[in-house]
């Protein structure tokens, strides 16, 4: 078991030190073009793999040009389009109705707020953020997935275990410059090291200031990617 740093400040701040130097390259994996796009894209990789998602959205994005065509297109067509991704059914559904309201609304352009991106069928605050992060360069919160989820805990940062509050615990602790980033790292570290069920401690930059470090860690904490 390692030992935490005396602040959860300071912890915090050495976790970002560490995963930067580990992972200098880190940033969103997803592939979009647009506003649009990522939009879309984010609400596909929900309890979904970027990797899935990126294969699916390279003939989505080539087929429905603009919002109007995603409004437009039957059920069963794009349904059948996201076939390969979880609960395709339902994301089809808040895709098509989430661009009829952008067109409807905003005429035809992505919102740029927290309020009006979460008043989308579909989105939830996860979403907001990563779309206002890299669509808009507004950087108001941080994105909490199950990677940020279970490293925050993990790594002895917060013991809340809803999304809503790790982000507000969070929020307090890293240094606002690096929310948007903060994510990627966990992503990534999450990806390569610190598994969910299977983490390789012995390797892990972070394992001497690890309170789970030593096999004690908890298994993932969300049952799904949170929206």
């Amino acid at each position: 078991m390692g030992t935490p740093l005396e602040t959860h400040e300071a912890q915090a701040a050495e976790i970002v030190d560490r995963l930067e130097e580990t992972y200098p390259d880190s940033t969103i994996s997803l592939r979009y073009s647009n506003r649009l796009e990522l939009l879309i894209a984010v609400v596909l990789s929900a309890q979904c793999t970027d990797e899935r998602v990126n294969s699916v959205t390279a003939d989505l994005f080539e087929t429905y040009g603009g919002a109007e065509a995603y409004a437009n297109a039957p059920q069963e067509e794009l349904a059948e389009a996201l076939s390969s991704i979880t609960y395709y059914n339902n994301k089809a559904s808040y895709i098509r109705e989430a661009c009829t309201k952008i067109l409807e609304e905003h005429d035809g352009e992505v919102p740029d707020t927290m309020a009006e991106l979460t008043d989308l069928p579909g989105v939830g605050r996860k979403t907001a953020n990563v779309v206002l992060q890299h669509g808009h360069d507004i950087v108001e919160g941080i994105v909490v997935d199950t990677h940020v989820m279970r490293l925050s805990r993990r790594l002895g940062l917060t013991t809340e275990s809803t999304p809503e509050r790790i982000e507000e615990a969070l929020m307090a602790l890293v240094d606002e410059d690096d929310w948007q980033q903060f994510t990627h790292l966990c992503i990534d570290h999450g990806r390569a090291v610190c598994d969910a069920r299977n983490p390789d401690c012995d390797v892990c930059t972070l394992a001497d200031i690890c309170p789970s470090e030593r096999g004690d860690s908890e298994v993932d904490l969300a049952s799904g990617d949170p929206w």
